[in-house]
Order: structure tokens, then C-alpha cells, then sequence
């Protein structure tokens, strides 16, 4: 439940793109955010601070999209979130007396020590790399960024709504931006069905490390002691 709960600004994002392009869905998935955030503080009287960072960031990058028509801000946003938790969790491990993933599981599920640090690391490990499958996604599979680039030049200006090709280009320049939507499209589905899916994956692929190395509290008590 939770995990949806924190993906629900990426549904709601989606949803908005596909009804009215990337810059209403940039506004959308930024109130979303912020209901997040209020949702959370009117429950609990307490919010997550990546809650609290994501929408941090959504508000920076995701205003320099709507302040520049410009959706390539906007996209740098998961890396920087997904980098953001890396360098938490690593933290966690130099610095604190529990890793960050034990604090947020440790009350439910008992296994040794090391199994924390080692499924720690792993979570840096993978925020690590959903960051740098989100630019990959950008620059190399979907070539968005060379593609809007290019149809910058060939229209001589620099905010261009993808949503709205037919209604600003025709002949050689309409194809050229229905070219470069469709490039932004398949980033948004990869935001939504890619890293949702790398993260369920994931979480599957934990539970499974886990269930190998649980013990039961008698057992995991006489292991600390030896």
C-alpha cells in the first residue's frame, strides 16, 4: 500500500500527460506532491522527509519546466530523487548506528546485523542505477533530448508544447515534432511502467534475500552473543 501511495503523483502525472501534455502534467504531479505532503502531516502530524525532498525538488525542477517550456528539467527529476535516497542510505551506513533500512523494517522483520548492511547497500546500489536508467532512457533509448533539440533549430525558437504539433507546424516541421512527442511519450511511460516495475522487482528480489536469512528472535538474541 505504501508503495502506491508514494507513486501516486507518478499516476496522477501520467494520467495528466496523456490528456494534456507534459507541462499540465508537471503542475498536476506537483500538487499531487504537495497533497502528499499535507495528507501525510494531517494524519500523522508527521511527514517522511523524502516526501519532503521529492517535493523539494519537483517544485525546483518541475517549475524551471513551466517557467521554460522546457520538459528536460522535468526529467532530471527521478535521477535526482533516486541519487538524493543513494546518498541517504549511504549515510546511513557511514554514519549511523543502524542502517536506514533496518530503521524502516527492523521492528517487523529479525535478521543479523550484517544482512541490514548488506541489503542497505544493495538499496544504494539501486537507486544508483534506476538514476542512471532514467537519463539513459532520456538521452540514448528515446534520443528525446536530440530530437527536441533539433526541432529547436528547424523552428528557430525554444518553447514548443509536443502536446500541441498540429496546431503550430505542418509539412516537414509537423512531422519532425510528432517524432519528438512520441520521444517524450516513451519516457513518460518508462517513468510510470519502467520504474515501477524495476522497483516492484526489487522489493520482490529483498523479500526473497530476507526470507532466507530470517531467524527467529531466540535464535537471532543467541547468534548476537556469540
Amino acid at each position: 500500500m505504501k508503495l502506491l501511495i508514494d507513486f501516486f503523483p507518478i499516476l496522477l502525472f501520467f494520467l495528466a500527460y496523456k490528456l494534456a501534455g507534459i507541462y499540465v502534467a508537471t503542475a498536476v504531479a506537483i500538487g499531487a506532491a504537495a497533497l502528499q505532503v499535507l495528507w501525510a502531516w494531517w494524519r500523522r502530524r508527521q511527514v517522511e522527509k523524502m516526501h519532503l525532498a521529492t517535493l523539494g525538488l519537483l517544485l525546483v525542477f518541475g517549475g524551471m519546466t513551466l517557467a521554460f517550456q522546457d520538459p528536460i528539467f522535468v526529467m532530471w527529476k527521478p535521477t535526482l530523487v533516486n541519487w538524493l535516497f543513494a546518498i541517504v542510505f549511504l549515510g546511513s551506513q557511514v554514519w549511523g548506528e543502524k542502517t536506514l533500512i533496518e530503521r524502516m523494517m527492523g521492528h517487523v522483520i529479525q535478521v543479523p546485523d550484517p544482512i541490514w548492511s548488506r541489503l542497505n547497500l544493495l538499496w544504494v546500489g539501486f537507486f544508483l542505477l534506476s538514476g542512471l536508467a532514467n537519463l539513459y532512457v532520456v538521452y540514448e533509448y528515446s534520443g528525446f533530448y536530440e530530437a527536441q533539440q533539433a526541432l529547436i533549430a528547424a523552428a528557430g525558437h525554444g518553447k514548443i508544447d509536443l502536446s500541441a504539433c498540429s496546431s503550430l507546424f505542418t509539412g516537414d516541421l509537423l512531422s519532425q515534432c510528432q517524432d519528438t512527442q512520441m520521444r517524450e511519450e516513451t519516457w513518460v511511460n518508462f517513468k510510470l511502467f519502467g520504474m515501477l516495475g524495476m522497483t516492484l522487482l526489487f522489493v520482490i528480489a529483498q523479500a526473497l534475500y530476507l526470507a532466507r536469512h530470517m531467524r527467529e528472535p531466540q535464535a537471532l538474541e543467541a547468534a548476537d552473543h556469540d
